[in-house]
């Protein structure tokens, strides 16, 4: 009797320090990310000029650079009370076609936590119009899958390929509202068959308890991030190949989501 006692205080007392962990969250984090979105938009002019006669870049990958340092910060802003951890990164050779399951809008941000930086995002119509993000977004090439031409999509990536670079899908189309991975979309697949560039999976897990769907208040979670072997588009010719490749990754990831899941 005891015991049960002092476990449910535990829990109560537990319960609090959360609910007081995810208020201090939200206070810190929303003031410095709306100040973190303004000195970006306003440094950016000069970013692009400093990049470009440092380092050379076309403009595309000199913004998705700062993009991906715009990410990197806001992971930075959460870590007091987001634990995260990434896995496999150095096995990732590119240039490569990343698939990742997607359960919050925070997810993309953990994207920037890889050792690269050049990743053309694959996503969909509505990202384009959040009108401090829609200039950078083009300007970095981003493709909008819903409304692209596919030859359009696939100059925009053979051109990336060509430079080693990285394109990312997520092949659900959207986030899952129960944690569980939904059916997959066949653009990365495709693209993988037309060009011979292997599918990289990479499974995320704690950023629907950190930043729920259709949700705002932010709560403390921990976030990993497992970079899975690559998969040979060479392995499944044919249109029903194409099936067969979509059908097997996403096998892959959802058996070790369970396994992340299950060890949380």
């Amino acid at each position: 009797m005891a015991t049960s006692s002092r476990s449910n205080r535990h829990r109560v007392g537990a319960g609090k320090r959360n609910r007081i962990q995810a208020i201090l969250l939200n206070l810190m984090f929303y003031p410095l990310m709306a100040l973190w979105i303004v000195a970006g938009i306003l440094a950016s002019p000069f970013c692009l000029v400093i990049w470009k006669v440092v380092t050379g870049w076309d403009i595309g990958r000199i913004v998705r650079h700062l993009i991906n340092i715009h990410g990197y910060g806001l992971v930075v802003m959460v870590s007091p009370f987001v634990r995260f951890r990434g896995e496999g990164f150095a096995g990732i050779k590119r240039p490569c076609i990343m698939v990742v399951n997607h359960l919050s809008f925070f997810d993309s941000y953990f994207i920037s936590t890889l050792p690269f930086h050049d990743i053309i995002f694959a996503v969909g119509a509505w990202p384009f119009k959040m009108y401090w993000y829609t200039m950078f977004m083009r300007l970095a090439r981003y493709l909008d899958v819903e409304t692209n031409d596919w030859n359009e999509v696939m100059q925009t990536c053979t051109e990336a390929f060509d430079k080693q670079g990285t394109v990312l899908f997520f092949p659900e189309g959207h986030r899952s509202r129960n944690g569980k991975l939904q059916p997959f979309y066949s653009g990365a697949f495709r693209l993988a068959q037309e060009t011979g560039v292997p599918i990289v999976p990479l499974c995320i897990t704690g950023t629907d308890i950190m930043l729920p769907p259709g949700r705002s208040f932010l709560h403390p979670a921990k976030v990993r991030l497992t970079v899975l072997d690559p998969v040979d588009p060479k392995d499944y010719p044919g249109k029903r190949g194409l099936a067969e490749l979509r059908r097997e990754v996403r096998k892959r990831m959802a058996g070790k989501l369970e396994e992340m899941q299950g060890n949380q």
